[in-house]
């Protein structure tokens, strides 16, 4: 799982706002003004059912990490996690 769902500047990170991107998914902040120290994304290609095949972005490291534990789920209450 991407460890920015437990980052403080999960708001406000390019990285976290270019994994959305990839995911199709809405964005937290449209003009994300933290640049994090670092990032490592891992990307995972996966077969589907039927021959498809999908692709899995997540951030596994950041130098500007800082744990603030359900950072995502208060400033989305009420939604899914993002796997």
């Amino acid at each position: 799982m991407c460890i920015c769902v437990d980052c403080h500047w999960v708001d406000r990170c390019q990285a976290y706002h270019a994994v959305e991107r990839q995911h199709g998914a809405p964005h937290l902040c449209l003009e994300p003004d933290l640049s994090p120290t670092e990032p490592r994304i891992h990307v995972q290609v996966q077969d589907l059912p039927a021959g498809g095949v999908g692709v899995e972005w997540d951030v596994r490291a950041c130098g500007s990490f800082q744990r603030d534990a359900g950072r995502w789920q208060r400033l989305c209450p009420g939604a899914v996690l993002p796997r």
